[in-house]
């Protein structure tokens, strides 16, 4: 991580370029530089400079500039200063954001997922144990990464993210048809509305809002959309965030006479990864086990 952040600390600079840089600076072989991912998509080396680029990026010692590129921090700037020796998973756990960034991926706290990883440390884990607890911490940074993307991205990126998502869960009847629906922002407090089937037999009214984590959405704004849904003659709501929402705010929620579905930042880059929308699969890894019918 050392070498990743010695290389960003003169300004903007690509992820490909930090790999052909460290990879001239270590000294690699040929052979090594072309070493594939078991997956054969990447080489191992590059892997691990992405991933030294991610552990940095939650502690804040660097920052995404845009695709493929990243900078330092005054926080990483600083922390050069200091002249470490070594920069791992302990040196960045003095940071409060990547302490969180572990939890979560661990299950902790506001969990990202409800199942516990187990410590890399136990060795007492089975292999797959281990691989479940990988996969889940894989996914943990993509969430919060997917997040730091939106909340980077114009406003009319998150209404088509929101189209996109609605139509991969099974709203709506066609993109064109979500299209015009969602995006016709207003006075009457309704971001948008959506068929919640093909045909249109009802529908699902719709409040965006593109906050920075830590701004929490107040019960204020659900009675806000209360009254907008009442207006609307509508009976169902879905209130999406990237931030979260405030305890009051889902008591609100939860006692109003109309339904309203509150989506927080962590459900939605949940979502998103269920069903595809914003992230891809680079791999599959299958697990076999003996068939004992064949044996019989």
């Amino acid at each position: 991580m050392l070498p990743v952040l010695v290389a960003c600390s003169k300004g903007e600079i690509s992820i490909g370029f930090v790999v052909e840089e460290l990879s001239v600076q270590l000294g690699l072989s040929v052979e090594e530089r072309q070493q594939l991912l078991p997956s054969g998509m990447g080489t191992v080396f590059g892997n691990r400079v992405g991933w030294a680029k991610t552990y940095l990026g939650k502690a804040h010692l660097v920052e995404i500039t845009k695709r493929g590129h990243f900078r330092i921090t005054q926080r990483g700037i600083d922390v050069l200063k200091t002249g470490p020796q070594r920069i791992d998973n302990k040196f960045l756990a003095q940071f409060e954001e990547y302490r969180q960034f572990i939890d979560k991926a661990r299950g902790k706290g506001d969990e990202l997922s409800r199942e516990p990883i187990p410590e890399q440390e136990d060795q007492k884990q089975t292999p797959d144990e281990v691989m479940r607890g990988a996969h889940l911490q894989i996914d943990a940074a993509l969430a919060l990464e997917l997040l730091d993307r939106i909340r980077q991205a114009p406003p009319d990126f998150f209404e088509r993210l929101i189209v996109s998502l609605l139509l991969s869960m099974g709203f709506g009847g066609s993109v064109e048809n979500a299209g015009r629906a969602l995006g016709r922002s207003g006075d009457d407090g309704v971001d948008g509305v959506i068929d919640q089937d093909a045909l249109g037999l009802d529908r699902v009214y719709i409040q965006a809002k593109r906050y920075a984590a830590g701004n929490s959405v107040g019960s204020g704004a659900i009675r806000d959309f209360f009254g907008s849904l009442d207006r609307h003659k509508a009976t169902k709501g879905l209130f999406v965030t990237t931030s979260t929402f405030s305890s009051s705010a889902r008591e609100t929620a939860e006692f109003l006479s109309k339904r309203i579905v509150l989506i927080d930042g962590e459900q939605l880059a949940r979502l998103m990864i269920r069903h595809s929308v914003g992230c891809r699969v680079e791999s599959t890894l299958y697990l076999r086990k003996v068939d004992e019918e064949f044996f019989e």
